[in-house]
């Protein structure tokens, strides 16, 4: 399989602190990886490299055959779906949910004077509809909910037909019934052979959707762990990750973690 994203030797430092410490990570087409660890692990700044949103301190970045830093970056990110509370906080208020989908196509996140195609606003409703937001087409943003919010902002990233897909943290803010729905339609994405390669980054291991292929740990910027998802997915490996030690169970995909006492 071709490699979708490969990162070699990679850190992030900003004044004396270490946000990320030579990371080394293959992404190949086909996977899906979910990226686990604590509050500061450095997952948010790791999918920001890999998003083409931020440059590295040191090391190779190669997304999608170009390399970080000898490629005009505005060319690379439309191919790069990207779905974040800061991408989010970017969209206007009142804009109409289409429009937050289609704007998707020209990389913006506010509706101008700008054009689109019938095709694309049929696209944006066929994403909205597979999300379960077609009723929502005229709602302003704002007025949705957190997990409606949350699949607007997946059928946006999907918009511009990826070749690679981030999620940070997707789940957060959701309640249980949000958070189960969003991981069964993300476990139907992932089962999809025309679903781009995606990483979905987490603190929450009840988060991870059946049929994600790898997983890598975080813990203080370096990597604890990395590769086919059940022999990372350890109460070894998590106990490590977390600083805590963990029984994890595995229920048809769906895993857990409790604290041991």
């Amino acid at each position: 399989m071709s490699e979708v994203l490969g990162l070699a030797g990679v850190s992030v430092v900003r004044g004396t602190k270490t946000l990320l410490d030579s990371i080394d990570w293959r992404v190949a087409d086909g996977e899906r990886w979910v990226v686990l660890g604590p509050n500061g692990a450095g997952k948010s700044t790791l999918l920001q490299i890999a998003g083409a949103r931020m440059h590295p301190t040191r090391g190779v970045v190669g997304i999608l055959d170009e390399v970080l830093g000898a490629v005009d970056v505005f060319e690379l990110r439309p191919r790069i779906g990207l779905a974040s509370a800061s991408l989010a906080s970017q969209i206007p208020e009142h804009e109409k949910v289409l429009n937050v989908v289609v704007t998707a196509s020209y990389g913006v996140t506010g509706r101008w004077r700008e054009t689109y195609e019938r095709d694309d606003e049929r696209r944006a409703f066929r994403l909205l509809e597979d999300w379960g937001m077609s009723t929502f087409l005229n709602r302003p943003f704002a007025s949705l909910s957190e997990g409606e919010r949350k699949r607007v902002q997946i059928a946006r990233a999907l918009m511009s037909d990826p070749e690679l897909l981030l999620l940070d943290e997707p789940g957060a803010g959701l309640d249980l019934a949000g958070r189960e729905d969003l991981v069964r339609r993300l476990s139907e994405l992932a089962a999809d052979p025309l679903a781009p390669c995606t990483v979905l980054v987490t603190h929450h291991l009840e988060e991870v959707p059946p049929g994600f292929t790898h997983a890598l740990l975080l813990r203080d910027g370096g990597v604890v762990a990395q590769g086919p998802i059940d022999a990372v997915l350890t109460e070894e490996h998590l106990s490590a990750t977390f600083g805590l030690p963990l029984s994890v169970t595995n229920n048809g995909g769906r895993y857990a973690a409790t604290a041991r006492h």
